[in-house]
């Protein structure tokens, strides 16, 4: 298989170029068919780059839906491994994926999973706050959690009041906030830190609404 176009845009400038530099194959993993393997062979044409500006002195030709940079697979088969991956993890998608003539290894998997885009977190309400420790007595970070979907939203780089009510001012759509009473963000009053008036600090219920030691706030409208 080969391409047809003429010319190629340069992947570092973007300029088009039909200047064939060098020919060369490449084999990549497809879809299987019939529950065998299938490789695709692909002549590829490297092209020069006509910008004088560019660094990049020579590009290889991309053939849409069927090469992307330094990929030995096609997205096909990169998509099913994903789905294969987010379902599975490591070692039993590999397994599966090997029974279904895909076969890669878990660390390929756990690869794919981590190339993914982070979903965004849309609206948040209520929000779960909690602090674990990186290095147990050295470092700590603190984890926010939308209790809603009980998927996390962000980690903050430390456990301080301070970080965290500078993360709430820069969402004022939370109306409820659940947090451990244990920790240095338990027993500080969340809102704003010291010498800033932008917002009042969040009042605390009397009584906890959940059971467990969780106690949940509603930070005040950003008007106050």
């Amino acid at each position: 298989m080969r391409g047809k176009a003429g010319e190629a845009p340069c992947s570092g400038c973007r300029w088009r170029s039909c200047r064939v530099h060098a020919r060369y194959q490449r084999q990549l993993a497809d879809l299987p068919l019939g529950g065998r393997r299938v490789r695709v062979v692909v002549c590829v044409r490297r092209f020069k780059c006509v910008n004088p500006e560019c660094s990049q002195s020579t590009f290889s030709e991309q053939i849409e839906g069927l090469t992307t940079p330094f990929a030995r697979r096609t997205p096909p088969l990169t998509q099913a491994l994903v789905r294969v991956a987010l379902a599975l993890a490591g070692r039993p998608g590999a397994r599966l994926a090997a029974r279904l003539a895909m076969p890669c290894c878990r660390d390929v998997l756990i690869g794919l999973i981590r190339a993914q885009p982070l979903p965004a977190p849309g609206r948040i309400e209520v929000l779960g706050v909690d602090d674990f420790a990186v290095r147990r007595r050295r470092s700590y970070n603190t984890i926010l959690i939308n209790i809603d979907n009980h998927r996390p939203v962000d980690v903050l780089p430390d456990r301080d009041a301070g970080t965290l009510a500078a993360w709430l001012r820069e969402h004022p759509e939370i109306r409820t906030v659940c947090r451990d009473r244990a920790g240095a963000i338990g027993g500080h009053p969340l809102g704003r830190p010291a010498g800033d008036s932008s917002r009042g600090p969040i009042p605390s219920v009397e009584e906890p609404v959940r059971g467990g030691g969780e106690d949940r706030v509603r930070p005040p409208s950003l008007s106050a």
